[in-house]
Parts: C-alpha cells; sequence; structure tokens
C-alpha cells in the first residue's frame, strides 16, 4: 500500500481532485490534503522512511541464522538463496511492492480509494513532522543555490513561530544523521557489519555509497516517471535527455512505465538488502 499509494498519489497530482470527489470519495480524503500546499512533498518524506522501515524490518524477520539448513538442500543452494538474501530480496519485491506498483501505475483512482491508504497517507505525514528528515530539506536549499535557481512552493515564506520550529527540526534531524553516520561509519571500518568476509573496509565503505547513490537516483526517477505521466506531452518540457526518456517510457500504452517500476524495484530491494 505504501508503495502504490506513492504511485497514486503522484500521478494524481496534476488532475482536479474535483473531478473525482463524488466518484471516487476516499482516494478524496487523501488527495484533497495532499495536493494542498506542499503536502505531496511532506508526504513523500515521510513515506520514504516507511518504506525503508518496513524493508528493514521484514528483513529482521525472515532473515536465516547461521548455518540454518532447509529440506537437506546442499549448502550451495542454501548460499545461493539463504545466504545472499536473494530469496528475501524475491518475495519482498513480488508480494509486497511490485504488484501494488504495477496496478497503482495504471489505476491510480481506485488504488488509494480505500481507508488503508488513507491511514498510510497520515502515518508519512506524522513522520515528516516529526522532524526526524528535516535535514532533507536543508539539503534541497544548498543545491537550489548552488545550482541559482529557486524552489518552487505552493505556500508562502514561513515566518515567525514557523520558521523557529522548521530550523529547529533541521538541527534535530542533522543531529541524528551525524550519529547514525558515524556509528555506521565506525562499524564498517572496524569490520562490524555483516558485509562479506574478506572485503576491505575502505572497499565497503565505497560500496555502501555507491548503492545509496543508487537508490536515491532510481527513488527519484520513480517519483520524476509518476509526476509526467499525467501531462501532456506539451507540458513535459524541453530538455533532450528527459523528452528522450519519456518517448521511451510512455511509448504505445505504457507498458514500459510498469516495466520501469518493476526493474527498479527489484535493484531498491537488493541494495537494501
Amino acid at each position: 500500500m505504501v508503495e502504490g499509494g506513492q504511485g497514486s498519489l503522484v500521478g494524481l497530482s496534476p488532475i482536479n481532485f474535483d473531478l473525482y470527489k463524488d466518484s471516487h470519495p476516499i482516494t478524496y480524503k487523501s488527495t484533497g490534503v495532499c495536493h494542498r500546499g506542499d503536502n505531496l512533498d511532506r508526504y513523500l518524506m515521510g513515506r520514504q522512511f516507511m518504506v525503508i522501515f518496513i524493508a528493514f524490518m521484514i528483513n529482521l524477520s525472515g532473515a536465516p541464522l547461521p548455518g540454518a539448513k532447509l529440506w537437506g538442500f546442499p549448502d550451495v543452494i542454501l548460499d545461493i538463496f539463504l545466504g545472499s538474501g536473494v530469496a528475501m530480496i524475491l518475495m519482498t519485491a513480488q508480494m509486497g511492492q511490485l504488484n501494488s506498483q504495477v496496478n497503482a501505475s495504471h489505476c491510480m483512482l481506485d488504488y488509494i480509494n480505500n481507508y488503508f491508504a488513507v491511514f498510510t497517507f497520515w502515518v508519512a505525514m506524522a513522520v515528516e513532522f516529526s522532524g526526524l528528515m528535516h535535514s532533507s530539506y536543508l539539503i534541497q536549499l544548498m543545491v537550489a543555490r548552488l545550482a541559482g535557481k529557486p524552489i518552487v512552493s505552493n505556500e508562502p515564506p514561513k515566518t515567525g513561530g514557523v520558521l523557529v520550529f522548521f530550523w529547529f527540526r533541521v538541527l534535530v534531524s542533522l543531529a541524528v544523521l551525524g550519529f547514525a553516520l558515524a556509528v555506521t561509519l565506525e562499524a564498517l571500518f572496524n569490520q562490524q557489519t555483516t558485509i562479506w568476509e574478506g572485503l576491505p573496509p575502505s572497499v565497503g565503505v565505497v560500496l555502501f555509497f555507491v548503492l545509496m547513490s543508487c537508490v536515491g537516483m532510481l527513488e527519484g526517477m520513480q517519483i520524476a516517471f509518476f509526476a509526467v505521466a499525467k501531462l501532456p506531452r506539451s507540458e513535459r518540457g524541453r530538455a533532450k535527455f528527459a523528452m528522450r526518456t519519456c518517448e521511451v517510457l510512455f511509448r504505445g500504452k505504457a507498458h514500459n512505465l510498469a516495466g520501469f517500476m518493476i526493474g527498479r524495484q527489484l535493484c531498491v530491494t537488493l541494495c537494501f538488502f
């Protein structure tokens, strides 16, 4: 629901929600809030934390113990499917994520027309409000400043207590992020993680950041593709590579969009595990 809900809420953002207010009233309960002001950005931030949290909880729940045996299979089979995490990756991606994303990419209104979708939406909004990930807003401001482009907002500038509360959460988030990064790097350099045995610590650190970069790119591409899915060709911009990507992605009946979602989700889940 969290994966498919993102596709539906992002894909429906260009659509006037009054058009389906009566036909899909429960969908309207989410989009009526999500598509006002900058709430879509807030939802996406909270949703991302939910996805990562759920993925790691699934891994903790189903990861095999060292030396686990199953049905008399030889060690080579156990190493491939259990030791490497392939079994958990395939199960998580296909049972919990891919079917939701593919269905949501074609049935956006119907997919979130239920109260479970409304519940996950508000949980994501609450996570964002907590401020745990507000350091991402600081990165956004820094990138915009370096690029020399203003950040487009649907809300008036923050002032007074709202501004103070915003920057307080940014500082708290930076402190939490700094501590988490320090703990992770210390564990990597001391070879105290579950990374492959014999891998030099420096290689492990590089691999860690490369995988995080891949996940970030794939997540951003997913949101961008859903955002332009309902836009007419004339409103998709004129950037050369963006136009070429859209031509491939939405060719025919847009089956390539569903294909991208499948490949992207497998890659993201593989990076997580």
